[in-house]
């Protein structure tokens, strides 16, 4: 029983060591893989040569790696660029999010919506925003719209439902 015992522990040792070894692996390969987006875009903006798309990358790779100030300027210089760029206006309001400027985030939101109005990705931001600010109307209204878009979207009905029970009335 005592050999048996031995066998089961290093045999559970080596799996979680395997399982972490493949984790590890992972994490590193996506950080060689943002550094490599970093390496090839950084000297085309500095030279001022850079599309609106390869700034989105870039400010998507800061983003990724949490760099909130590189990526904030990274996705305000694809929107000069590009005035009609959806996508770059919800990452530049995510990450005002992240830093807790949600005003800021609101407004970058809602310009993405402007252009893309059936933009779930932005409906969801915009809901969490406002839910960080305690506006659960406003919240739950663009969770609703994100619904009404896409009636699958896990996340809004998710938050929709929360928020619903939040402003219910209450019998007495």
């Amino acid at each position: 029983m005592n050999e048996g015992f031995r066998v089961f522990y290093l045999l559970g040792l080596a799996v979680l060591l395997g399982w972490l070894a493949w984790q590890v692996f992972k994490q590193v390969r996506r950080n060689v893989g943002v550094e490599g987006v970093i390496n090839n875009l950084q000297p085309k903006v500095k030279k001022g040569e850079a599309t609106p798309q390869e700034l989105y990358e870039l400010g998507c790779a800061y983003l990724e790696k949490r760099l909130y100030a590189e990526a904030v300027d990274c996705f305000k210089r694809a929107v000069a660029a590009d005035s009609e760029f959806a996508p770059a206006y919800n990452n530049l309001g995510f990450c005002y999010f992240q830093q807790k400027q949600y005003d800021l985030a609101i407004k970058q939101y809602k310009e993405a919506l402007r252009i893309k109005p059936d933009y779930s990705s932005a409906l969801n931001n915009l809901g969490h925003a406002y839910e960080q600010k305690n506006q659960t109307a406003q919240a739950l209204d663009a969770y609703e719209k994100a619904l009404a878009t896409n009636p699958q979207n896990a996340t809004a009905e998710r938050r929709a439902r929360a928020l619903r029970k939040r402003v219910a009335p209450t019998e007495s």
